[in-house]
């Protein structure tokens, strides 16, 4: 991926919240068929390795566990929001006419080496972690002791679980750094009034950021 200098993200908080808030992960791979890509909740472990781990299920019909090997290298791509951007939102559009249309995002690329971890334990702990994590919302939460133990037992036979242990990161936020503060203000503005507030919050920080 490319990354200009003023969108490299490298701060490991900012990283790790934009995955905890944005857990679907494109995960890529490359086998005997070739480049693949399958789309996983993850759960992150940030104090697990030098780096942080990647815990995640598949469907055991799913070829993927068994085209890759254990310890080759992978990506995951974490996706938080994007969104287009008008010229015609700057205001020095309207006074020197020098802008361009753009689109604007945050993503972080992971790196690892993966472990193919099929064994009935892992995976339900994996299971059990992102149930919490993701149900916490919930008015009555579901819990996997909501349903018989006979039924959960078959439902953990039928997948098959996966581990990460992240090597590097890759962290991009293109949010107009590049822009005048009263641009970024500007064009933010605009992006919260049509709704599209992931970018436009994070575009009115870096537009404080800039200005002091």
């Amino acid at each position: 991926m490319y990354v200009p200098a003023h969108f490299d993200e490298t701060q490991p908080e900012i990283l790790h919240a934009l995955i905890k808030q944005n857990p679907l992960g494109m995960l890529v791979t490359h086998g005997p068929g070739g480049l693949d890509a399958n789309h996983i909740p993850f759960d992150f472990d940030p104090g697990h390795g030098a780096m942080g781990v990647l815990n995640a299920h598949v469907a055991r019909a799913n070829p993927l566990w068994q085209q890759v090997s254990n310890g080759d290298e992978v990506m995951v791509v974490f996706r938080a929001g994007d969104a287009y951007i008008s010229p015609n939102w700057y205001p020095s559009k309207h006074a020197a006419h020098r802008q361009v249309p753009t689109w604007n995002y945050r993503v972080v690329h992971a790196y690892g080496r993966i472990t193919i971890r099929d064994d009935e334990r892992f995976v339900r702990g994996v299971v059990a972690r992102l149930t919490r994590t993701h149900e916490a919302s919930q008015p009555i939460p579901w819990k996997m002791m909501d349903s018989s133990g006979d039924f959960i037992d078959t439902m953990l036979k039928a997948i098959v679980g996966l581990e990460i242990s992240i090597t590097r990161w890759v962290g991009k936020s293109k949010l107009s750094q590049n822009k005048a503060a009263q641009d970024i203000e500007s064009a933010a503005q605009m992006l919260n009034a049509q709704g599209d507030t992931d970018i436009g919050h994070a575009m009115m920080a870096c537009a404080k950021a800039k200005s002091g």
